[in-house]
């Protein structure tokens, strides 16, 4: 495999205050890598900086070789960069279909389209019987379901998946993450951002901890496993290998 996403010696700052102090890692094209840490660690603020939202004070971006870091948002969306954001963001007011189809905001063939809905409903069948419920009226299970179908219609080469498991029951949960799995088996590579050590490990191949804005731990998800700093941070002193 080669480095599909690179993140070299970045710094990011609020103002006057780093947020992210000399980051630096890369995403192996056809993987799940994942970014662990807590809330305030930085994570979103790594997502900005690489989606071109919160441009970086040093430090470089590079996607397929190329450097992205003074693009603007909308040139590495079409580059093949996608988000699926936190917190289940949908459009009420608009339908299932409706929020689907501006995932494929880019594509203009119709038969594209239809394609890529297919796979969608594939996936969440439940989608399929309410392409015309307005998305604000469906449950949250639902509009995560909405939320990561929309990012799987963009058809990109990465997608950035920000904690998928925000809010959602222990059972969605474990769907959610299946359904993670599922769509980089079918070839996309993602970088999955969240909290949830334990599914997150599951179905990663390696994975960084992010801690106060830098790279405190990195590994194989097995290394991260057994690491004994991860397990004291998450799991509590005694907790059992």
């Amino acid at each position: 495999m080669s480095a599909l996403l690179q993140v070299e010696n970045l710094f990011a700052a609020y103002e006057r205050a780093d947020v992210l102090e000399d980051v630096s890692l890369s995403v192996e094209r056809g993987s799940i890598t994942c970014l662990l840490g807590s809330n305030g660690s930085g994570k979103t603020t790594l997502i900005r900086s690489i989606l071109g939202l919160t441009p970086p004070r040093r430090g470089r971006v590079l996607f397929e070789g190329a450097d992205i870091t003074s693009w603007p948002t909308h040139r590495i969306v079409e580059r093949g960069i996608s988000c699926i954001p936190e917190g289940r963001k949908v459009f009420p007011r608009l339908t299932v279909l409706e929020n689907l189809r501006l995932g494929a905001y880019l594509e203009r063939g119709p038969e594209v389209i239809a394609k890529r809905l297919d796979r969608v409903f594939a996936v969440f069948p439940q989608l399929d019987d309410r392409r015309a419920q307005l998305a604000g009226t469906m449950s949250g299970g639902e509009q995560a379901m909405v939320s990561i179908g929309r990012g799987m219609m963009s058809a990109a080469k990465l997608l950035l998946v920000d904690e998928p498991s925000l809010g959602l029951s222990p059972l969605l949960v474990k769907e959610n993450f299946a359904v993670i799995r599922r769509i980089n088996e079918q070839g996309t590579t993602v970088f999955l951002v969240e909290q949830n050590v334990h599914q997150t490990l599951s179905i990663a191949q390696r994975g960084y901890v992010l801690s106060k804005g830098r790279v405190a731990v990195q590994g194989s998800a097995q290394e991260l496993l057994e690491n004994d700093r991860v397990r004291q941070a998450y799991f509590g002193q005694g907790a059992p290998r």
